[in-house]
């Protein structure tokens, strides 16, 4: 359980990281949208945006289904209009406005829908009484508000194939009939055999509510641990788990964490805009608060108490110390325990001044792997300052215009990586190139090790698998990687949702 906690405690330092790599995506769509004339492109993108705000920032995504409202006329598609009463549902949903989002469902009679998307509406309409339920604290409508989540989410299992979504919906039925032990049953099966973060993350946060009918408080928290981490990692704020987590530290007595946590969860709602994850966060810190402000007090009056009787201590000692010297002038005893104490301080001395000798070879040995590339810098600075004195103008601008010194720095570069990589793995190329069709598969040159598309997913396999990372390590656009990574999906002998999955067990 603690080193669950304690990697969550780094998720959160590194909050800021992961949110800068989800604005980078977002960037990326959003420059793309921003190039494309195709309309039907341009509304899919919108979609992508949509759903990419939704847990992280609700009002940039209601600006998105905004934009895709605008394009239904010039598509000529009535019929999703539908969407987007539902999207906007959705959103509402997150902001608290209840009485828009029902306004919205009831503009979509679900009769005439696809069954895909009445899936979806009947979705959207369980979260909005799921969410009334937790908004309202009267005990009459949580009942009955949770009732009738719970009929409409009876009608997305009926829709659902089977399937991981189909069983985690009937084991949050089986925890609203009372039967937690039945529900983690069904619920770590699925654990084991699917491995979607997304869909893990949901099997988490189930996990936790069983365990919670259960009175198995470890479990619960180590689950609801489990799902703020990936909630964190995916850069969503509007999440539950880890104000549910901080409430259930503060009642262990560890109100450290539960601080940090509610008070992460706070900006987060508030960052989202999302009024009831703010409204559950504020009953759960006026109690927390209140406990870690009444604890810094009692740690002041310690330190105070501990200052007075280190003083006095010390006062103690300074009179011990001028005894110690009285005595010391007139016992020889104590004369001879010097001599033997500064030649044991010698001793020592001289073990630190070999220790730093060890120190600084090891520091040259480092010091020696820099000088050298820095010796292939002096060596180019030096062949620009022979054509700037010799007056070769025309040749000293044509050399700092090429490329070629970079060009030959980044494919050394790309062949120490290869042979690493390939000390590693020495089968990868092969072994990638089972999971496509014969007519599809790709090898590198006779004079490489990989090639570009090999290199891409090689560092899949290393478990980098970030668009923007890939790009950033091997110096390819975003694009680039992303139409390599789309391509070899679409050709994948097991289909596209498996294919990265195998390449990382390769």
């Amino acid at each position: 359980m603690e080193r669950s906690l304690q990697e969550l405690d780094s998720a959160i330092l590194q909050k800021p990281m992961f949110h800068k790599y989800h604005e980078v995506r977002l960037d990326s769509f959003k420059q793309e949208l921003s190039q494309t004339h195709d309309l039907w492109k341009a509304y899919h993108l919108c979609g992508s945006l949509f759903y990419e705000y939704l847990h992280f920032q609700a009002d940039s995504s209601l600006h998105y289904i905004e934009q895709k409202a605008q394009l239904l006329p010039l598509l000529k598609a009535p019929h999703l209009q539908d969407e987007i009463h539902i999207n906007r549902a959705e959103v509402y949903n997150i902001k608290g406005m209840y009485t828009e989002s029902l306004a919205e469902l009831q503009a979509t009679p679900p009769r005439q829908m696809t069954e895909g998307m009445r899936r979806y509406y009947y979705s959207v309409y369980a979260n909005y009484y799921a969410y009334l339920a937790n908004y309202h604290q009267v005990e009459e409508l949580d009942r009955k508000y949770k009732n009738l989540s719970d009929l409409y989410r009876d009608s997305v299992f009926m829709l659902l194939p089977p399937g991981t979504d189909r069983e985690i919906i009937f084991a949050d039925k089986l925890i609203f009939s009372h039967k937690p032990e039945e529900a983690i049953q069904k619920l770590k099966e699925q654990l084991r055999t699917n491995k979607d973060t997304k869909r893990r993350v949901y099997l988490y946060y189930v996990l936790s509510d069983a365990y919670a009918m259960c009175n198995d408080s470890i479990s619960q928290m180590y689950y609801l641990a489990q799902t703020a981490i990936q909630d964190l990692h995916m850069s969503v704020r509007e999440y539950a788990a880890l104000q549910k987590l901080g409430w259930q530290l503060y009642k262990q007595g560890n109100l450290e964490r539960a601080y940090n946590y509610l008070r992460c969860s706070m900006n987060d709602a508030f960052d989202c805009n999302s009024r009831l994850r703010f409204a559950e966060i504020k009953d759960y810190s006026i109690v927390v608060n209140k406990a870690y402000i009444d604890m810094q007090n009692q740690k002041y009056v310690t330190m105070r108490r501990t200052v007075i009787v280190t003083v006095m201590l010390v006062v103690v000692m300074l009179a011990s110390i001028i005894m110690l010297v009285y005595w010391m002038k007139k016992l020889q005893r104590m004369k001879r325990l010097l001599a033997e104490n500064n030649e044991q301080l010698t001793i020592t001395n001289h073990n630190l001044a070999i220790t730093g000798k060890i120190k600084e070879a090891y520091i040259g040995r480092y010091l020696s792997h820099c000088v050298e590339y820095i010796e292939k810098l002096d060596q180019y600075r030096r062949s620009l300052v022979k054509l700037a004195m010799a007056s070769k103008i025309e040749e000293l601008f044509k050399t700092l215009r090429s490329e070629k010194f970079i060009k030959e720095e980044r494919e050394n570069f790309y062949k120490e990586f290869d042979r690493s990589f390939l000390d590693l793995f020495p089968n990868f190329v092969n072994d990638f190139n089972q999971l496509l069709p014969e007519d599809q598969r790709t090898y590198p040159k006779p004079d490489e090790l990989l090639n570009t598309e090999l290199r891409v997913f090689t560092l899949i396999r290393l478990g980098v698998t970030e668009t923007a990372n890939i790009a950033y390590f091997l110096g390819y656009s975003l694009s680039t990687v992303y139409n390599y990574r789309s391509r070899f999906r679409l050709k994948a002998l097991h289909g596209k949702d498996l294919f990265e999955q195998e390449v990382m067990a390769l």
